[in-house]
């Protein structure tokens, strides 16, 4: 019999390689995927690596997702600039071999659960045209398209695009 102890999920804040495994699933995904370049890993990796060096517990949140010992996804939020702009949801992204099992869901609801009692309104993202997968998932948590841009950035032109979550306080 089949022990599903093991297959659980588990989300945890920062431990040792995180910024390493988060910055190489977004580079490779997004090359193999979108056809992103070298740009695309180096802004992901210097950010991300900026945001864990200033992360204030108090202000900001990372949740790793891990299935059965493996890294299977992540999300963050950036509240460093929440009073002025917003909470910016970022770096959110699951592996592959681990999406449509829930965990993108799971990550979602507890970033924005974080957001909520923090107070933080509005919740924003930026993404790209044709994550049609994650535009779904962003809509049914109530994000709405707020602004579009084409824009030439790591290696391709893209639209980029703005989601937001405003909540009633």
């Amino acid at each position: 019999m089949a022990d599903n102890r093991s297959d659980e999920l588990r989300l945890t804040g920062y431990s040792p390689g995180v910024v390493g495994k988060i910055t190489e699933l977004h580079a490779v995904y997004y090359h193999q995927n979108w056809g992103f370049d070298a740009s695309f890993e180096t802004q992901v990796g210097r950010e991300l690596s900026e945001f864990v060096r200033d992360f204030k517990e108090e202000r900001d949140g990372l949740w790793i997702a891990w299935r059965s010992s493996v890294f299977a996804g992540a999300v963050a939020i950036d509240g460093h600039r929440a009073d002025a702009e917003g909470a910016r949801l970022r770096w959110f992204i699951v592996d592959p071999e681990s999406q449509g099992s829930g965990i993108g869901g799971a990550l979602l609801r507890t970033a924005i659960a974080f957001c909520n009692g923090k107070g933080y309104r509005p919740i924003y993202l930026w993404t790209f045209q044709g994550l049609n997968a994650a535009r779904s998932l962003y809509r049914r948590h109530g994000f709405v398209l707020t602004e579009e841009n084409a824009v030439d950035q790591w290696g391709q032109r893209i639209i980029e695009q703005k989601y937001e979550l405003v909540r009633e306080t």
